[in-house]
C-alpha cells in the first residue's frame, strides 16, 4: 500500500501551512497531498459570499470526495480544526490512521478555558457571529496561535490568514446548541490508530482538552505531549522534533 498523507489545514489557514511537514514526509517516501478547505483560497480580506454559513459538515464532505478519488486509502494529518475535520474522517472509515496535531475536540469535550475564550471574545460579542465571517486580529494571532514563535514570523503568517467560517465557529464552540450534532463522534466508530498531539504552551487547545479527547479514544489512542510548544505546531521552533515522531508512530501504526 502507498504511503499517501492528506493535510488539513485549520481556522484561518490554507495549504500553506505544511510548507514545512510535507516536504519532510516526502523525504521519507510519503505522498502527500494538502487540500484547501472550501472558501479557504480567497484573498484574506475578501471573504466570499457563503463563507458564514459554511459548516465543518461541508468541509468533511469536500475532503471526503478527495479522498475517495485516492487510489490508496491515506492517513490523515489535521492541525486544530483540522485535527477535528480528520477525527471525523477516519470515523466515517476514510482514513487508515490519524494524526490530529493540537485538535479541536468533538462535542464530548467541553473545551472553554479562559485563555480560549479571550481568543474569540471579540468575534462572539457581535450579533450574529455564527453565520458571519470571521479573521483574528494580529494581536489575537500573536497572543493565541503564535505565541511561541518569533513575532516578527508570526506577524508574515498572520497576513495570509484567511477568514473562515462562523458557522463552523458555533458548531465547535458550543456544540450542545448544534441541532445538527455535526461535531458529535461515536468512538466506537474508529477503529484505526490515532495520535493525539498536545502542547505545554497552547492557549487555543491547551493540553487538559486534547488530554481528555484522547482518553475518549483510547481503545485506539496514543498521546504525547510537548514541553515549551505552543498551538502552532506545523512551523514554530521545534516542529521538526515533531515531525519526526509522528513519522515514525505512522511507520509503526499505519503500515
Amino acid at each position: 500500500m502507498a504511503k499517501v498523507a492528506v493535510f488539513i489545514h485549520g481556522m484561518w489557514g490554507t495549504p500553506d501551512v505544511w510548507r514545512n511537514w510535507r516536504p519532510f514526509l516526502e523525504t521519507l517516501g510519503w505522498q502527500t497531498i494538502a487540500p484547501s478547505l472550501r472558501h479557504h483560497d480567497a484573498p484574506p480580506l475578501a471573504p466570499p459570499a457563503g463563507l458564514g454559513t459554511t459548516s465543518l459538515g461541508d468541509y468533511v464532505a469536500d475532503l471526503t470526495n478527495t479522498i475517495e478519488g485516492l487510489a490508496d486509502k491515506p492517513v490523515v494529518i489535521g492541525h486544530s480544526m483540522g485535527g477535528l475535520l480528520a477525527l471525523m474522517l477516519c470515523a466515517r472509515g476514510l482514513a487508515r490512521a490519524g494524526v490530529l496535531l493540537t485538535p479541536a475536540p468533538d462535542a464530548a469535550v467541553i473545551a472553554i478555558r479562559p485563555s480560549n475564550f479571550w481568543a474569540f471574545a471579540r468575534i462572539q460579542l457581535n450579533w450574529g457571529w455564527w453565520r458571519t465571517p470571521h479573521r483574528a486580529t494580529l494581536a489575537e494571532a500573536l497572543s493565541h496561535t503564535f505565541n511561541t514563535t518569533d513575532p516578527q514570523e508570526g506577524a508574515e503568517l498572520h497576513s495570509a490568514f484567511v477568514h473562515d467560517s462562523g458557522r463552523a465557529l458555533f458548531e465547535i464552540a458550543l456544540p450542545w446548541l448544534d441541532g445538527s450534532k455535526t461535531t458529535t463522534v461515536d468512538p466506537r466508530l474508529v477503529t484505526v490508530p490515532l495520535l493525539f498531539v498536545a502542547a505545554e504552551k497552547d492557549r487555543l487547545t491547551p493540553p487538559d482538552v486534547v488530554r481528555r479527547s484522547a482518553k475518549r479514544f483510547g481503545h485506539v489512542a496514543d498521546y504525547v505531549e510537548y514541553p515549551g510548544q505552543g498551538h502552532w505546531v506545523p512551523g514554530q521552533p521545534g516542529w521538526e522534533r515533531i515531525a519526526e515522531d509522528t513519522a515514525a508512530w505512522l511507520d509503526g501504526k499505519a503500515n
